[in-house]
């Protein structure tokens, strides 16, 4: 009978490859199969799904054997998965990400397009966020319960193509979790204004200001499962497509006519 080779586990983040998080996550996943970290050399938080198209790429393993790569999440996990590497790996887990990403959140989120870019790829993938920076060893518990249970029964979560789970922790002890839900996201209000100051030469400059508060995050919102002390577990898929208004912007396209 022929040995089953071990799972390959392609990890990556955008709080950059030296983040407590990834090490976190590298240390939890060590277990379960080859591990392959290839993660951004600075924080690139807030990058979402961009490449760099403008230069080459230049990766280089750390004495840890990580990989530093010079570029966005979504270039290391397309770099990981396109090459880097002898063979492709069976799972993408992105994170552990330092903060929430809930709602709006996903559309700028390098955490959720390291685990997005995975399954374009066609790789399952999994994105892990904590709700703060206190209580890693909380999410280290929940990330290895997860993990578990997907490798047990992964044909029990074979979710379509251009889907994915993003998964947020609430940011407390181990005791004080609550449970899981699954949830969908939630809504931001507007963020603030750009916060404008002056460089030592009296130049305009401007940073931009935190998100906006939770606007829509009832029961059933992952904002709602995190403000309760439950893990939130939500599908996401990348057709974004508002199939509903098809019908609607055909007829006005033809009322023009």
């Amino acid at each position: 009978m022929t040995e089953k080779s071990p799972l390959k586990l392609l990890l990556s983040n955008d709080d950059g490859v030296h983040a407590d998080g990834l090490a976190t996550l590298a240390d939890v996943a060590k277990d379960l199969g080859e591990l392959l970290v290839v993660a951004p050399d600075r924080n690139r938080s807030g990058a979402s799904n961009s490449l760099t198209l403008d230069r080459p790429l230049n990766p280089q393993q750390l004495p840890n054997g990580f990989w530093s790569v010079d570029g966005t999440p979504t270039d290391c996990v397309h770099l990981a998965v396109g090459g880097l590497f002898d063979g492709q790996p069976d799972l993408v887990l992105s994170g552990i990400n330092h903060g929430a990403n809930l709602g709006d959140d996903v559309l700028y989120s390098g955490t959720v397009a390291a685990a997005t870019e995975g399954r374009f790829l066609g790789l399952p993938a999994l994105a892990f966020s904590l709700a703060g920076n206190n209580h890693l060893a909380t999410a280290a518990q929940v990330v290895h319960r997860l993990l578990e249970l997907f490798l047990q029964q992964p044909e029990a979560l074979k979710l379509p193509a251009r889907s994915l789970l993003n998964i947020n922790i609430p940011d407390v002890p181990a005791f004080a979790l609550k449970g899981y839900q699954i949830t969908r996201l939630g809504h931001r209000g507007r963020g603030e204004k750009p916060v404008e100051i002056l460089n030592p030469a009296g130049q305009k400059r401007y940073w931009i200001a935190p998100p906006g508060a939770a606007l829509e995050a009832g029961p059933g919102t992952d904002f709602h499962a995190i403000q309760e002390g439950y893990v939130s577990i939500t599908p996401l898929q990348f057709d974004m497509t508002r199939h509903e208004s098809l019908d609607q912007v055909e007829t006005w396209l033809n009322s023009c006519n």
